[in-house]
């Protein structure tokens, strides 16, 4: 503010006690503004918990107020009764009820459906039905989660969010086509994810694509349910680093490790050859082949240690299934 300088003012103008008096009334109002001000500051800063309190309390209301005006929206909206083509309201089952109490049972039946809908699948089949001769169906199913095991997401403030493809993948759809149905089953969002798996497949290998409105919603985790897969599950192999997303269906999951985006991983091509094998030999239940392998933290390192030791006691690089020996002997260096 100003300051007013009584000194220089004209005495003996016309006015001058009025000018005189407006001088001292903002003299006035400003030292008790200082003042209120100084007090107010003081009173905080010795009394944090005053303050803390009133915030709480004026936070509370406001939430309680909007709570209440949100739910009284949502029972007026959707608690409605449906029209029929004359706009009068169709009988259903809460219209013998009080008006309160129908607009309060549907609103509450909507929030119901509303909740199903987030935690269940969109749909009871996720994927079509196996087609049958003279069309080809792939013998096994292969889910494969797509963040950290096919690709790792990583954001920068520069490039925004980019994905980096896994060493192997190429070599993975390649190799396997034909032996399986290919899936890609993923929480992510539809919308970020359908780009990204076009460009990192431009050979059209993969099969089918499930996202995030395909998984099941289970205590703050989405869950892939292989019962809406449409597929036998002793064909179904899942494979993912997070075991919780496949808790529904332990005995079909392959854990794989989780990767970060190194360069010189050969998860990929472990996997090839694990898959190939179990293919080849005809498994007719791989949850046994699955379970067994649970018991080891890193799978497919030991089905590589395994094989070597094999290989090395054969003498031989390939081993042919001989015509009539049983399948269990084949497969005897894995399980």
């Amino acid at each position: 503010m100003n300051s007013f300088k009584a000194a220089e003012w004209d005495t003996d103008a016309t006015g001058d006690n009025t000018y005189q008096e407006l001088f001292k009334k903002v003299t006035s109002v400003e030292k008790t503004f200082q003042e209120k001000s100084f007090n107010l500051a003081n009173e905080v800063a010795v009394n944090p918990k005053t303050s803390s309190v009133k915030t709480l309390k004026y936070t509370l209301l406001f939430l309680g107020v909007s709570i209440t005006l949100f739910g009284t929206y949502i029972i007026f909206e959707y608690g409605s009764p449906n029209l029929n083509e004359n706009g009068e309201p169709i009988y259903d089952e809460y219209s013998d009820y009080s008006i309160w109490k129908q607009y309060l049972l549907r609103g509450l039946k909507q929030i119901e459906n509303f909740t199903i809908f987030i935690k269940e699948p969109s749909r009871e089949k996720l994927l079509p039905d196996a087609v049958s001769y003279p069309y080809y169906q792939p013998p096994y199913t292969l889910v494969l989660e797509f963040t950290d095991v096919l690709a790792h997401p990583d954001w920068t403030y520069k490039t925004g969010w980019r994905f980096k493809k896994r060493p192997g993948l190429d070599y993975l759809l390649e190799n396997l086509m034909g032996l399986y149905e290919i899936v890609v089953f993923t929480a992510e969002p539809g919308i970020t994810i359908f780009p990204v798996i076009e460009a990192l497949d431009q050979k059209n290998l993969i099969s089918y694509k499930l996202v995030r409105d395909s998984t099941h919603f289970i205590d703050g985790h989405h869950v892939k349910n292989l019962d809406r897969l449409n597929r036998d599950l002793k064909k179904v192999i899942v494979v993912d680093w997070n075991s919780d997303s496949v808790k529904f269906h332990p005995d079909n999951h392959l854990n794989i490790q989780r990767w970060k985006g190194e360069d010189g991983d050969s998860s990929l091509i472990d996997l090839t050859a694990f898959l190939k094998t179990i293919a080849h030999t005809e498994i007719d239940d791989v949850r046994e082949v699955l379970r067994f392998y649970k018991q080891y933290d890193e799978p497919l390192v030991e089905f590589r240690n395994k094989q070597k030791e094999y290989f090395e006691k054969q003498g031989q690089k390939h081993v042919e299934r001989p015509k009539g020996q049983p399948i269990k002997k084949v497969f005897d260096y894995i399980i």
